[in-house]
C-alpha cells in the first residue's frame, strides 16, 4: 500500500457516520448489509447514507452487489487488512516482541494508567 491510498482510506473513515458505516458491515460479516437496512440501524436518511457509501466505496473500503432490487454493501477485509499492516509494518523499530496493546505494554513496563 502507498501513502496515498492510506490517506485516502483514512480519511474516507474519519466522519463519524462512515465510521459507523463501516464498523457496522465489519460486523455483519460476509453477507453484509442491504442498504435500507444500514440506514434504518443507524438512522441515516437515504441520501445521506448514498453519499456516506460512495465514499466508502471510493476509498475501496466497502463492496456492493445487486441482488433483485436490493443493494448489499460488505466491508472489504482485505483493504481492512492492508490498511492496519501499512500502519503497523514497522512498529515497534523491528522488535518481535511488540506490544500492540497499550494497557499490556503500560502493565509491563510499570507505568499503569
Amino acid at each position: 500500500m502507498d501513502i496515498k491510498s492510506a490517506v485516502t482510506q483514512l480519511s474516507s473513515i474519519a466522519q463519524e457516520a462512515r465510521l459507523e458505516i463501516f464498523r457496522l458491515l465489519v460486523q455483519a460479516g460476509i453477507e453484509g448489509l442491504p442498504a435500507g437496512s444500514i440506514g434504518e440501524q443507524l438512522k441515516i436518511p437515504p441520501s445521506t447514507l448514498s453519499f456516506h457509501l460512495k465514499e466508502l466505496s471510493y476509498a475501496g473500503l466497502i463492496n456492493s452487489r445487486q441482488v433483485s432490487r436490493f443493494i448489499y454493501y460488505t466491508a472489504n477485509y482485505a483493504a481492512m487488512n492492508g490498511l492496519l499492516a501499512y500502519l503497523t509494518e514497522n512498529c515497534c523499530a523491528g522488535v518481535n516482541n511488540c506490544c500492540p496493546d497499550v494497557t499490556s505494554c503500560n502493565s509491563e513496563k510499570g507505568n499503569e494508567s
